[in-house]
């Protein structure tokens, strides 16, 4: 007996030793980050690298058992250099995942090229209506938001505050774009009607035109899509103009996530829509908050719970095919059926690949965007010319 007894902890022993020396044998999993680093984007950038690494720190530093190890890539927020900057990511690194961007059209050149080499891409801000619509693909999937969402709940929530007629301001790029036509559907289905619509090129900030321009026409409320400097500007402009107490302005959650500290007394008050907000009290987002402030010593925003879930959904595909990446079919699947418990709230995955989930009514308090209600429950992009 005791023979025997030694005879399988001996075989035990072996079993544990050839699977360790398996997962060593196993390369790292290579993570292409394809975000911005310098520009009006690049505290955006920052933040989604912050939270993925976060995600990945917490779970021992591997996904799925295996070692990590990145590649970055400055997009520039530039869709001239896009294709270019992914194709080193692919072509060169050969890396097995792309996690990028934050700007729409960059991520556009970004799932042609994923699409076309087969390769996994993580979107972890983007929300290009058309990466989850007509250019919807097994291997990708986002962990944010399309344009539509948050503009659609935006515009749900002024008719639901009683305007009738407003105007909408944004860059011209198909963010901007997307998101005024999200805000439009949701308001006019309530009831109210979009007057006129202003737009200025990217990353353009002379505001001083359009904002005399919606002095004149005085509509009930102003839809309006910005993002880093830009937004910061654009808020302080519109109050320097005395438009803040005259005009109502109301927006995506862009126009004050990670900007309200540099727009200070000229964003309080504002209303904004979208799926993640500072106050959410819930054991997940409090963990999440704390940890990321110790790692980084400084506050988490949307996009840093943006790049955290993405690591997230990464892993649970990475799981299933127990760290296999030549079983695409069963990452991908996994992807899409996996719940993601959030610091924003738990959601899923629509079968196009984009988050379906609550969006807040949020308010500008001090540094804050407080959540004051739910504009839209558990809210699915229509995906429209996604054919899988």
């Amino acid at each position: 007996m005791r023979l025997i007894n030694k005879t399988t902890a001996a075989m035990a022993l072996a079993s544990l030793t050839s699977l360790a020396a398996h997962a060593q044998a196993q390369p790292p999993v290579k993570i292409g980050l394809m975000l911005p680093y310098t520009g009006t984007f690049a505290a955006l950038g920052n933040a989604i690298e912050n939270g993925f690494k976060l995600y990945v720190q917490e779970s021992g530093g591997k996904l799925a058992g295996r070692d990590v190890q990145y590649f970055k890539v400055d997009d520039e927020s530039d869709p001239s250099k896009a294709t270019d900057n992914v194709n080193k990511l692919i072509k060169r690194d050969n890396v097995d995942v792309i996690v990028g961007t934050v700007h729409s059209g960059v991520a556009l050149a970004m799932a042609k090229a994923a699409k076309d080499n087969n390769t996994l891409l993580v979107v972890p801000n983007a929300g290009a209506d058309a990466i989850t619509g007509p250019m919807c693909a097994p291997n990708i999937v986002r962990s944010s938001f399309t344009n539509w969402q948050p503009g659609y709940a935006t515009g749900v929530a002024a008719a639901a505050k009683g305007y009738k007629r407003a105007m909408t301001i944004t860059w011209n790029y198909a963010a901007g774009t997307e998101a005024v036509k999200g805000f439009t559907e949701g308001f006019e289905k309530g009831g109210g009607k979009v007057a006129k619509d202003l737009n200025l090129p990217f990353p353009n900030v002379e505001f001083q035109a359009l904002l005399t321009e919606i002095a004149a026409q005085k509509p009930d409320v102003v839809f309006a899509f910005f993002a880093g400097g830009g937004a910061v500007k654009f808020v302080k402009d519109y109050a320097a103009a005395g438009l803040n107490k005259t005009v109502p302005l109301m927006g995506s959650g862009f126009l004050t996530d990670g900007t309200l500290e540099a727009q200070g007394a000229a964003a309080q008050g504002l209303l904004t829509a979208l799926h993640y907000a500072d106050n959410l009290d819930t054991p997940r987002n409090n963990a999440f908050r704390k940890a990321y402030a110790i790692a980084y010593k400084s506050n988490a925003d949307v996009y840093a719970v943006q790049g955290y879930d993405a690591a997230q959904i990464l892993a649970a595909g990475l799981a299933a095919a127990k760290g296999d990446l030549a079983k695409r079919d069963v990452i991908t699947s996994a992807m899409r059926k996996v719940t993601v418990d959030s610091p924003r709230g738990k959601f899923t995955i629509s079968a196009a690949g984009n988050p379906v989930q609550d969006i807040y009514l949020r308010e500008a308090k001090g540094n804050n965007n407080e959540m004051v209600g739910i504009a839209a429950k558990a809210l699915a992009d229509p995906a429209r010319g996604c054919k899988l």
